[in-house]
C-alpha cells in the first residue's frame, strides 16, 4: 500500500536543528532574529543556511527582514496559530502602526463580526501578506495621530489599535 504524499508533513529535523528549536523553546523566544540563533554556527554563511533549511522545512516563519517565528516541536505536522495582533506588531517591530477596519471594531465589541482581514496602517510597509493563516493588508500612511491610538495587550503581549471613538467613527462610515 502506497502511502499518500502530504504537503504539510514535517521533513526531518537534524540534530542541530532539534537543539535550535529546543533552545528557544526553552527560552521562550518564538519570535526571533538570526543573532538570536548565531551561537548555534560557525560563521554567517552557515547560520543563514540552517535558517533555510528551517524555512523549507517549516519550523519556522519569515516575518520580516530579520524576525522569524518558531513553530513548537508540539505543534501537530506542522500547523500553529497565533494570535494576529502579536503577529502584526512583531512584524512591525512595536512602532509606526495601528490595527484598525473590524478588527479593531470586533476588539471593542462595536461587531460581532469576526475579521477576515486585518487592516494595518503604517508608516513603513504597504502590501497584503499571509502568515498563519491570518490575512495582513498593509495601508501606508504619511503619519500616525497618537491621540487616535491606544495601546493594549493580549497574552503578556503589547499591541497598538485605534481607539474605541475612532473605531466607531469607522463602522459608521461603513453604513
Amino acid at each position: 500500500m502506497k502511502r499518500q504524499e502530504n504537503s504539510k508533513v514535517m521533513k526531518g529535523l537534524s540534530q542541530r536543528e532539534v537543539e535550535i528549536i529546543a533552545w528557544l523553546e526553552f527560552y521562550k523566544k518564538y519570535f526571533f532574529s538570526s543573532k538570536d540563533i548565531k551561537h548555534f554556527f560557525k560563521g554567517k554563511n552557515t547560520l543563514y543556511k540552517g535558517i533555510q533549511k528551517l524555512l523549507s522545512k517549516r519550523r519556522i516563519i519569515k516575518l520580516n527582514q530579520n524576525k522569524y517565528y518558531l513553530i513548537p516541536i508540539k505543534a501537530k505536522s506542522g500547523s500553529w496559530s497565533e494570535h494576529p495582533f502579536i503577529i502584526i506588531d512583531e512584524i512591525c517591530h512595536s512602532e509606526n502602526y495601528y490595527i484598525n477596519g473590524w478588527a479593531s471594531a470586533n476588539y471593542w465589541h462595536l461587531t460581532e463580526q469576526i475579521p477576515s482581514t486585518y487592516d494595518v496602517y503604517t508608516t513603513n510597509r504597504q502590501g497584503t501578506r499571509i502568515i498563519l493563516n491570518t490575512r495582513i493588508i498593509f495601508h501606508r500612511v504619511r503619519k500616525i495621530e497618537k491621540s487616535k491610538i491606544v495601546t493594549r495587550k493580549i497574552k503578556d503581549h503589547n499591541f497598538i489599535i485605534m481607539d474605541k471613538k475612532n473605531s466607531k467613527k469607522w463602522l459608521k462610515s461603513r453604513e
